[in-house]
């Protein structure tokens, strides 16, 4: 974990973003990130959950130069230029430095190479503010899910799968 003089040094873009392969140290490192700041506190483990479904989604990680990870999010591929993404995370201590900003525009541009063109998600509501200013619109009606409310959310970008 970081420590203090780390997280007042630690620049959005100068993280590493890359792809993580399932069953790696690092998917290890992301089920450790998402369970601490997205499972433990609602007193729920995610490691109770099936995580071999994650075996065919796309996993993201934003990396320091010590290869610690920050931040991570998951992608499911649904076909037809579709993905929806779960489980974005950013580490304790570097919320509102940018790394979730970057974390998401390196993703969407990433997708976008793979032909996606439409985005589709489940935030919560706390959070729907930061992916309305990256573009995103909410779509229906609030909802709970892990028992607390979230919105879906929907967001069209341009395709730079080449034909």
């Amino acid at each position: 974990m970081g420590d203090a003089a780390s997280l007042r040094t630690v620049r959005a873009d100068a993280l590493d973003f890359h792809e993580i392969a399932f069953g790696s140290d690092e998917y290890k490192q992301t089920c450790e990130l998402r369970n601490e700041v997205l499972r433990l506190p609602l007193g729920l483990n995610l490691y109770s959950e099936d995580l071999q479904r994650e075996k065919e989604q796309l996993h993201f990680g934003l990396f320091d130069h010590d290869t610690e990870l920050i931040a991570c999010v998951i992608a499911m591929l649904q076909g037809s230029g579709k993905a929806k993404l779960r489980q974005m995370v950013v580490k304790a201590g570097y919320e509102g430095r940018g790394v979730g900003r970057r974390l998401l525009l390196s993703l969407e541009e990433m997708l976008a190479t793979r032909g996606v063109s439409q985005l589709s998600l489940h935030a919560r509501i706390s959070a729907a503010g930061f992916y309305e200013k990256l573009g995103y619109v909410c779509s229906g009606e609030p909802f709970v899910e892990v028992g607390i409310p979230h919105i879906r959310m929907e967001k069209q970008q341009q395709s730079l799968n080449k034909p």
